[in-house]
């Protein structure tokens, strides 16, 4: 695909933030720049007959949103997706679309999970297999590199957490893809909505195996996990099983391929990699950064909140969405946000979001990314572009799904 279009402020009138190609086909960095200078509460228009919401541009504007939970709320839906649909049918069930103590006591389950003493052989096989992909890219010497290389390291760390067997982690990650539409402009939303629906079935299936037999993956903790004294539903058990491994394998699969695109377009950055210049945890923030794979996080207004400095006013059940791929180039946060620096510290990214709802995943994302990067320096000399690359349509995820490189080894 040619590079993105450019747009300008003076588009601002006719943007239409709810359509994929807007995000796939055009830069919106100027566009986002004059936003947070001017309106970092912008009103969008109602588009196709769905409601109109509320822009929100500065990190600073988005991070005090993310951690309002008194007069915002996740449970109307947290993407413009369920958003503009009114509601999502998993809040009150799924910890992503759920507020207050619940959701407190939902975050308690998954951590047991999540913590980094239940993720050490996960970490440990991701290093391993990692590697082992890396060395196998090098041997065919080209490759793409999203679908050969960064596409099986998320799912198969999220698949080793949730205990899914090998036969059918294939076809999971082919159902991720399509039920996030990131297949094309022309994908059918029908196609979209029986993935979603094989994914839920599929997870009901181990569900019901866990709680029969648990083990101590993710789904069994959901399983025999309790809420109020009662053990949660198979719905409760499900939806979450479902957020896991959404949120677990794109965002992180486009996180990695775009820093391997980064790492081309910026080859005094692949040579501080290399040199060991670059310290790995400070690289890994800063390709989150630079990528920010989860274009935007939304919530409702609960109460009618004055904002800005020109008399705005969010009303009660509005749509307010927060811009994580404008808070993170936010000039009054990171020094020269425009300059991809892998030792930029501190960096203060939004890309895991912010507050109660931070990612539970954060620590895996990080680990996958880190193992990529070390693999990187440890066994490929030069990477080299072979072809062009094609970006994700989604008015959600943003990234690159096709990136056909030549590594060469040391």
């Amino acid at each position: 695909m040619p590079s993105r279009i450019m747009l300008n402020p003076g588009d601002i009138a006719t943007l239409d933030l709810t359509d994929p190609r807007t995000h796939a086909e055009y830069d919106l960095s100027e566009v986002w720049r004059h936003l947070r200078t001017t309106q970092p509460f912008h009103w969008h228009p109602s588009t196709g007959g769905a409601p109109g919401f509320w822009v929100v541009s500065r990190h600073a504007d988005v991070s005090e949103i993310y951690r309002d939970n008194k007069r915002f709320t996740s449970e109307k839906g947290n993407v413009l997706t369920t958003l503009l649909m009114g509601g999502d049918s998993a809040a009150g069930m799924m910890a992503a679309v759920t507020d207050g103590p619940r959701h407190s006591d939902l975050r308690k389950i998954l951590l047991k999970a999540f913590s980094p003493r239940a993720l050490e052989g996960v970490v440990d096989n991701i290093r391993q297999s990692t590697r082992a992909l890396v060395a196998e890219a090098i041997a065919r010497g080209e490759c793409d590199f999203a679908a050969d290389v960064a596409a099986d390291i998320p799912l198969t760390a999220i698949c080793d957490l949730m205990g899914v067997p090998e036969a059918d982690r294939a076809k999971v990650l082919e159902l991720t893809a399509t039920a996030l539409g990131n297949d094309g402009a022309a994908q059918s939303p029908a196609a979209a909505w029986q993935a979603r629906n094989d994914i839920l079935a599929y997870f009901g299936t181990l569900a019901a195996e866990r709680r029969a037999n648990p083990g101590d993956d993710a789904i069994s903790v959901l399983a025999t996990g309790t809420l109020e004294g009662k053990p949660l539903t198979m719905d409760e058990i499900v939806v979450n099983c479902y957020s896991l491994i959404i949120g677990g394998d794109e965002t992180s699969r486009m996180s990695m391929t775009g820093g391997v695109l980064a790492l081309i377009e910026h080859p005094d950055q692949w040579q501080a990699l290399k040199s060991g210049q670059a310290d790995i945890a400070t690289a890994v923030d800063e390709i989150l950064r630079w990528t920010t794979p989860a274009l935007h996080f939304g919530r409702t207004a609960l109460e009618d909140i004055p904002v800005g400095t020109q008399g705005q006013v969010i009303k009660a059940g509005d749509i307010v969405t927060l811009w994580n791929d404008s808070a993170n180039m936010d000039e009054d946060v990171f020094e020269a946000p425009e300059r991809f620096r892998l030792d930029r510290t501190p960096n203060k990214h939004l890309s895991f979001g912010y507050g109660s709802h931070f990612c539970l995943g954060a620590y895996l994302g990080r680990a996958e990314i880190a193992a990529m990067l070390s693999a990187l320096r440890d066994l490929v000399a030069s990477v080299e572009l072979r072809g062009d690359t094609r970006r994700n349509y989604s008015n959600l995820l943003s990234g690159v799904t096709s990136l056909p490189v030549t590594l060469r080894g040391e």
